[in-house]
């Protein structure tokens, strides 16, 4: 009878350990959708802000319609790529937020739009967007390697393989470039 209780036993705290697993599985799973939901809010308000960018800009820059329409083309890319994965999705933004540096940089050479108080505003705001968007990125990538780490290793490995749980991709700097360090002439 004692054997039989212990069998009891065991196989209750077995289920119990893989229903705490399944669960941990699906707070983690639902905590990196909320996070990349956080990188498209941010990803869309620089999308709505670009225009407003491109009509400021024009007005004084004249001359420039080939970097505007650089501009404006990558943020028609990155339109489409909506609902891609955020491995599809990093190199089309990363190509857009060159793009908006660019035009930003090129802006410099025009001393009346550098104090138009419209283009500082504008410029104020992608450059927090930029930040947000940076900050919403870390976020998620601590949790999909969270995710990640818990998929692969031993015991969770065999919950998440039952239950069909799969790594998730992280939404990185695709361009060399940007994480290379700036060069600063003074």
């Amino acid at each position: 009878m004692v054997v039989v209780y212990c069998i009891v036993a065991v196989v209750l705290v077995l289920g119990l350990a893989l229903v705490v697993m399944y669960n941990r599985f699906v707070r983690q799973r639902t905590l990196v959708d909320e996070s990349w939901g956080q990188i498209d809010v941010e990803l869309t308000r620089r999308h709505d802000l670009i225009p407003n960018l491109v009509r400021t800009v024009q007005g004084y820059a004249e001359h420039e319609r080939t970097v505007l329409a650089e501009l404006t083309a990558a943020r028609e890319q990155a339109q489409t790529h909506r609902a891609d994965s955020p491995a599809e999705r990093a190199p089309v933004e990363d190509a857009l937020g060159r793009a908006v540096t660019t035009v930003l940089a090129r802006a410099e050479a025009y001393p009346d739009l550098k104090a138009s108080a419209n283009f500082l505003e504008l410029q104020q705001q992608l450059a927090t967007t930029e930040d947000r968007i940076a900050a919403a990125r870390r976020f998620y990538n601590g949790n999909v390697r969270a995710l990640n780490t818990r998929i692969s290793t031993f015991p969770s490995n065999m919950v998440a393989s039952a239950f069909g749980f799969t790594a998730r991709d992280f939404f990185e700097v695709s361009d060399p470039g940007e994480r290379a360090v700036p060069s600063v002439e003074l």
